[in-house]
């Protein structure tokens, strides 16, 4: 083959799209060709530019836009990326890439003295955990080479539970100590950072001193820390500059997990909130990640526990007849209150419908959020967000509610999530970047999940890449096209 013709042989040819290209750049009209070759993006040129190129594949975009693949900043995919590497539920809203351990769980590095610790119970059985060092997990992720990229963060909670004999009191520094040479060690085999879920029971008795000493070996890696605030509820803002305290002494960058104005009483708080994350980023480098609906779920936590608002539960380990059905409704059928209700139903998940619309919608909009979809996958009846808070935010809250221009949506689910996160090569549709892309049509792009029937694949999402292979076509993966690999950490960003 002449250097003319292997110059313009690729793997896969798409033509005559509109590019997001995840900068945030307004988009124009212009039309594009792009050219793939081993996994990245080859050529980027105007239509019609490659005509005469060879390709294996051909795709005709036919004036859709094409995006970099969305970036999942917060999910709880820890062992489900090993389990069940198609990962559905994340290919078919076009997410290319999840970021795992947060909320201060992860599933390595994990030795388990029993059941896994709420909520790491969220990610799995006992035997679900199999990774006593990080480095294991990553050769599990190799091994079974998962349909996405996947980079992680290490869990405080996981950490604790590794170290301690009970977790309801303050560490050791001894014990401080040993989860920091864990911490090490994960980072040495590229770990993100660090997160915590500090408003859990089981981390909750950790104080600020002994998160100030874990994150100390952040730094000299070029980590971050992720936190799940100490709370969301009427002390938010101290727990927001305990976040802030814990980044300045690490000196390292904050991502506020989920950013949310939790419960009635904090309902309307948010430009309040955001007004101190802005002040916050005066002198630190300081970013949050939202999901696009107004209910959280998680474990059912009997500190959150009202009748303000509506509390659905999910999945129950003593009583699972219960799962789908409304708190209240139990309470009533056994005759009792809801705390007591919720008493007997633990182990068990709920979705809290806790937030408001106007807070939601203002968090999103901040130029400091990027999305994660904070999905369960292990929930028998997952919060819909799992299937589809990505496409929500294109079809809901661009399209629909002209919350931001599309281009900005983008920007929110790519280009600044990689940059947050440190994530090379990612996030932009740029010339010798990996080929993680998104083809979607933005007139009908739109989650189909709902709370009742919430494991249904988007509408709109036509094509997606992950590392130069198509993955999925017409509501559908393809075959044999696990293309995923581990992500190690770059050098996350300030975001100021």
């Amino acid at each position: 083959m002449t250097d003319w013709l292997a110059n313009r042989t690729v793997d896969t040819l798409i033509t005559n799209v509109r590019l997001a290209d995840g900068s945030g750049t307004p988009m124009t009209d212009e039309r594009f060709d792009i050219a793939l070759r081993d996994g990245r993006i080859h050529t980027i040129a105007t239509a019609g530019a490659l005509a005469g190129w060879h390709a294996a594949q051909q795709i005709r975009g036919d004036g859709q836009v094409l995006s970099p693949g969305f970036i999942d900043v917060h999910t709880h995919d820890d062992t489900n990326v090993v389990r069940t590497p198609e990962m559905t539920p994340k290919l078919s809203q076009g997410v290319t890439t999840v970021v795992v351990g947060n909320c201060g769980i992860s599933a390595s590095p994990v030795t388990l003295k029993g059941d896994p610790p709420d909520p790491m119970n969220l990610l799995g059985d006992a035997d679900a955990f199999q990774y006593p060092t990080f480095a294991a997990y990553v050769a599990a992720l190799e091994a079974a080479q998962p349909a996405i990229n996947v980079a992680a963060l290490v869990g405080h909670t996981a950490l604790r539970a590794n170290h301690m004999d009970r977790l309801d009191r303050a560490a050791t520094e001894a014990e401080i100590e040993a989860m920091r040479a864990q911490l090490r060690e994960a980072l040495e085999h590229g770990a993100l950072g660090l997160s915590t879920g500090l408003a859990y029971a089981n981390a909750n008795a950790a104080p600020t001193e002994e998160v100030l000493a874990l994150a100390e070996p952040l730094a000299a890696a070029g980590g971050l820390y992720a936190t799940h605030l100490r709370t969301e509820f009427a002390e938010i803002l101290d727990a927001l500059d305990e976040a802030f305290r814990i980044g300045r002494h690490a000196r390292v960058p904050v991502v506020v997990s989920h950013l949310k104005c939790a419960g009635v009483d904090n309902w309307g708080r948010s430009k309040e909130i955001l007004d101190a994350l802005d002040q916050a980023q005066r002198f630190q480098p300081v970013g949050c990640d939202c999901y696009p609906y107004t209910a959280s779920s998680s474990t059912l936590d009997l500190k959150q526990v009202t009748d303000d608002f509506d509390i659905l539960v999910t999945w129950s380990q003593p009583h699972p007849e219960q799962g789908g059905k409304l708190l209240a409704t139990i309470a009533a059928d056994w005759g009792v209150d809801l705390w007591e209700a919720a008493r007997r139903l633990q182990p068990a998940g709920a979705v809290y419908h806790c937030m408001e619309e106007d807070d939601v919608r203002r968090i999103l909009r901040h130029p400091a959020t990027v999305v994660g979809s904070d999905g369960l996958p292990n929930d028998p009846l997952p919060h819909p967000r799992l299937w589809g808070a990505f496409p929500r935010v294109l079809g809901r809250y661009s399209r629909e509610q002209q919350l931001f221009p599309l281009a900005e949506a983008v920007h929110k689910m790519t280009g600044l999530s990689a940059e947050r996160f440190g994530l090379t090569d990612r996030g932009l549709v740029r010339e010798g970047y990996w080929a993680d892309l998104v083809l979607f049509d933005p007139a009908t792009v739109a989650d189909a999940a709902t709370f009742t029937d919430p494991m249904q694949p988007a509408y709109g999402i036509e094509a997606v890449w992950v590392n130069g292979v198509l993955a999925w076509q017409d509501r559908a993966p393809t075959q044999n096209a696990r293309a995923g690999r581990f992500v190690r950490r770059g050098t996350p960003q300030p975001v100021l």
